[in-house]
Order: structure tokens, then C-alpha cells, then sequence
């Protein structure tokens, strides 16, 4: 019984620790600040639909452009494969890619 102790306790922690809240809205790597104090810009996909995109150095974001309707932008704005916008400004941190 007591060498399965420890192995229960990390189970233990490990469930709580997945059950703790966390704010979404913060970047949490070296340079931690609020995500809308990153800058995006909108990458159009192979079929000409928009996506935002944020890249923070190391990390990066994307989702879709949905209009008040929940449906997907495709404006139009670029060639599709392309990026528009300051999408990888905002953060001292240099992509390593």
C-alpha cells in the first residue's frame, strides 16, 4: 500500500490541477501580458476564407473570422496561402522558425 502512495498523490495533484481555472486571455510564456496587446493580422486559407493570426515568437494563434452570425469572412482581401496585417508585431520575442 505505501509504495502506490506517491503514484496516488500525483494522480491527486495532477487531477486537480487540471480542474483549475485559468484566465484564456493571457499569454503565460516570458514576456506574459493580455492578448489583446498582441497585434493580428488574417491569414486567408487555401479556400479564401479568413483566419485571424497572432504570431508571439515562440507561440502562436489563430481562429477563424466568423461574422455576428457565427458564419465564416471570405472576403477576399488576399490571394488564398497568404498573410495580411501585423501579425507577428507586438512582441520583442524572435520567431525561431
Amino acid at each position: 500500500m505505501f509504495r502506490k502512495l506517491p503514484l496516488l498523490l500525483a494522480i491527486g495533484a495532477a487531477t486537480l490541477a487540471a480542474c483549475e481555472k485559468r484566465d484564456l486571455g493571457v499569454d503565460r510564456f516570458v514576456d506574459v501580458k493580455d492578448l489583446s496587446a498582441l497585434k493580428a493580422g488574417i491569414w486567408i486559407d487555401p479556400t479564401g476564407c479568413d483566419h485571424w493570426i497572432i504570431d508571439d515568437g515562440i507561440e502562436g494563434y489563430l481562429s477563424q473570422r466568423l461574422d455576428r452570425y457565427g458564419k465564416p469572412v471570405c472576403s477576399g482581401a488576399a490571394p488564398p496561402k497568404t498573410v495580411i496585417g501585423p501579425y507577428n508585431k507586438g512582441t520583442p520575442i524572435p520567431d525561431p522558425v
